[in-house]
């Protein structure tokens, strides 16, 4: 499993559900072309000397000379830099060959780079709840490079041309011509598809899987086919099945990618922040928790920040674009994260307050009503959905299942009584399937990534 977000983690959770061995990674881009631009814009913001004084022996310090804040910075202006003038381009280029030739200085500050961008998104994806087993990057296939070009130059599938090293991966049937996949760059700079291609090698050595999922931005699906038509050309991949898991962008009300009041890219934190004080106005607009302890009702703001981002972003089918409406999400009725967490504390509500002799095994009642029936039935269907999420890699067949889980325990709890049914086999009977509905109900939001609060 190979991505990152929401997507990728439903995945590796609903996999493992399902019994599989799942290794997550969350494999960062940390050998490319982005990597020189950085460098070029620090040496000449003059932010670093040392890192570039070729005389310099070492030890270079231990602090990085730049935040997660000031990469945030850098990198955009570096880029638009790259795009306007060919000459700071080539700069660029020129750093990252040195930088994978190991040039001292560069590898350090290519190293602080990677501490303090994975020191943020861990911070970030905790936030989530997201866990990845592997944080490797490009850069850890470092060593594997050099002899798979050898071999794939020995065994004729590489071939130079002008200048570039590149595998051709075109098929007489493509309707479209596909173009060679380049693995070497003119000046000898490697690539995405080069660094890809060796992380295919060291997975089969490694983790010999059977099914590889690259979670991954749609945009991206070119670049997966070529890389995929060259590991089976070459026979790279061992018995695993490789497959780009592709998904849309998070758009803002006005169908643009979302961005912050000001203008700026949105940042997961802040995106989690905006939730959270949502959240927090809604439970305040409910009624909810008025006289709680206000950590409690922090804790409880969170998880409901948390689920509305989360039900938004897996509630679609993952390969559209969506616009997210936070104060859509964030509401308590509708398809949204806040509304299933809401009936599943209603029912764990409803069995605090059973009486204790209610809730053990008692004489057999039919449960016979259409909404008895209608839950009982959808119960016995969740091995259906989660084969058929599993199948075609779709967790909004999840969040439909839930939703109308939901929704049919709530016809069946208007129409039927439960704690106040004078039959005792009958009450015992419902309050077993109460039971039964919040089991699933929690373990499907778990595979969401959604937790559920002790009270709302």
């Amino acid at each position: 499993m190979h991505g990152l977000g929401d997507i990728g983690d439903s995945l590796q959770r609903l996999y493992r559900a399902l019994g599989w061995r799942v290794v997550s990674d969350v494999h960062l881009g940390d050998w490319g072309l982005q990597m020189g631009q950085l460098i070029a814009q620090i040496e000449m913001d003059g932010i670093a000397p040392v890192y570039f004084d070729v005389n310099f022996v070492g030890p270079y310090p231990a602090e990085s000379p730049v935040s997660m804040e000031d990469l945030e910075t850098l990198y955009p202006r570096a880029s638009a830099a790259c795009k306007e003038d060919p000459a700071r381009l080539e700069v660029a280029r020129r750093a990252t060959v040195d930088l994978q030739a190991g040039r001292p200085g560069y590898r350090a500050l290519w190293k602080h780079f990677i501490t303090v961008s994975e020191a943020g998104l861990a911070r970030e994806f905790g936030a989530l709840g997201v866990k990845f087993d592997l944080w490797k990057g490009e850069s850890s296939v470092d060593a594997l490079i050099a002899p798979m070009i050898e071999d794939l130059k020995a065994r004729g599938l590489a071939h130079l041309s002008e200048g570039a090293l590149v595998i051709e991966v075109a098929r007489e049937d493509d309707k479209k011509p596909l173009p060679p996949l380049l693995l070497v760059k003119s000046e000898g700079g490697v690539l995405y598809g080069t660094t890809d291609l060796a992380t295919i090698i060291e997975r089969r050595n490694e983790q010999d899987p059977d099914l590889v999922l690259y979670v991954v931005d749609h945009r991206q699906h070119g670049h997966f086919e070529q890389v995929f038509r060259a590991a089976e050309k070459a026979g790279l991949s061992g018995k695993a099945h490789l497959e780009h898991v592709g998904f849309g962008t998070m758009n803002g009300p006005d169908g643009k990618p979302f961005k912050t009041r000001a203008g700026g890219v949105m940042k997961l934190h802040d995106l989690i922040a905006m939730a959270r004080d949502e959240a927090a106005k809604r439970l305040d607009e409910a009624g909810i928790g008025a006289d709680w302890p206000a950590q409690e009702r922090a804790q409880i703001a969170r998880q409901v920040g948390i689920a509305t981002i989360k039900f938004a972003d897996l509630s679609n089918h993952r390969t559209t674009d969506y616009i997210f409406d936070l104060e859509r999400f964030s509401k308590f009725e509708g398809k949204t994260g806040p509304y299933l967490q809401y009936a599943a504390v209603r029912i764990r509500s409803i069995l605090r307050k059973a009486k204790p002799e209610d809730l053990k095994p008692a004489a057999r009642a039919t449960l016979d009503s259409p909404e008895e029936r209608a839950l009982i039935l959808q119960l016995l269907s969740l091995g259906d959905a989660l084969e058929a999420a599993q199948e075609k890699r779709a967790p909004n067949i999840l969040c439909e299942y839930a939703f109308a889980l939901a929704q049919n325990f709530s016809r069946f709890y208007a129409e039927r009584h439960v704690l106040n049914e004078t039959d005792d086999s009958v009450r015992a009977a419902r309050l077993e399937l109460c039971g039964l509905v919040l089991a699933v109900m929690v373990q499907v939001l778990d595979i969401l990534g959604i937790e559920v609060p002790e009270r709302m």
